[in-house]
């Protein structure tokens, strides 16, 4: 029971990821963000809300975990600067250049390195045949997803979310290596707010600002922020008691919500050929890197 319990909360965790993508793009037109700096101060206000709000809960219900987390305060800190500000800073700037349901998929380019790769981090996972023949399925169908009649096309877009896509499975490394020290919701509200407060900063250095006006566009801001919270804190509960590799494997229903609210809300085209192969190819490649 316990291990279909952390299943369903990473589940939930990765749907509400996929309906985020398009979250922003609408936050992006309802605020009027352009500029990097205008990403960077949006991103920033976002995570310092989500931080702010989940350490003053682990604070008053967990008072006991602050302790440990003291001593372990670096890679707190390490998780907040890959997770947070270079996974959301490249992500931001990408997304704002490419589609959100193409996003979303490129975003498990990381994914499916990590699988392959994960025995040089864990013990238990061991490098296998399957899992390199799953990893050029998956990559193949990253390549897919970027060609047209012209040929393969990786723009500046792309390039930006596969480097997201690694800052992630590197900051869940580190935070599941963390969660044997400190209680995995400390660790969330910590290095969020360390990586939202660090962004709002450079947002702002750069000449970075929004505007909120106090109507139904101030609720996008409430959803990113309550979706973020929710998300955050189940997936990094579930990745305590699971494998990564598996985890990754569920992290692949993110591109499937992704997709269809990018088609409801944006009018994104995402049933056509190419996405479909693309995301086949992607989930066959994860599902045969990690199957036992």
């Amino acid at each position: 029971m316990n291990r279909h319990k952390y299943t369903l909360m990473a589940l939930i965790a990765v749907l509400l990821w996929g309906s985020l993508y398009t979250a922003v793009k609408l936050g992006y037109t309802a605020y009027g963000v352009s500029s990097v700096g205008d990403i960077l101060y949006f991103a920033g206000v976002r995570f310092t809300i989500c931080g702010a709000m989940i350490t003053m809960f682990a604070f008053i219900t967990r008072p006991e975990t602050f302790q440990p987390a003291k001593k372990h305060f670096l890679p707190i800190l390490l998780a907040g600067l890959f997770s947070i500000i270079l996974n959301y800073g490249l992500q931001y700037t990408g997304l704002q250049l490419t589609e959100s349901s193409k996003t979303a998929l490129l975003k498990q380019a990381g994914s499916l390195l990590y699988v392959c790769f994960s025995f040089l981090f864990f013990r238990d996972d061991k490098l296998t045949i399957r899992k390199l023949v799953g990893v050029a399925v998956g990559f193949a169908g990253v390549v897919v997803i970027n060609g047209d009649a012209t040929g393969i096309r990786f723009g500046t877009g792309e390039l930006l979310i596969i480097a997201a896509s690694l800052c992630t499975v590197i900051a869940n490394i580190i935070s599941k290596k963390t969660f044997s020290k400190v209680a995995p919701v400390t660790v969330t509200g910590i290095s969020q707010l360390f990586g939202g407060v660090v962004m709002v900063i450079c947002g702002k250095l750069i000449g970075g600002d929004m505007t909120i006006n106090a109507d139904n566009s101030s609720l996008i801001m409430v959803y990113i922020c309550i979706a973020s919270i929710v998300s955050y804190c189940m997936w990094y509960t579930a990745s305590n008691k699971s494998r990564l590799s598996g985890m990754f494997i569920i992290k692949f229903a993110e591109p499937v919500l992704a997709g269809v609210t990018g088609a409801m809300l944006l009018g994104e085209n995402v049933f056509n050929l190419k996405y479909l192969m693309a995301f086949l190819l992607v989930a066959s490649g994860i599902w045969i890197s990690a199957k036992r």
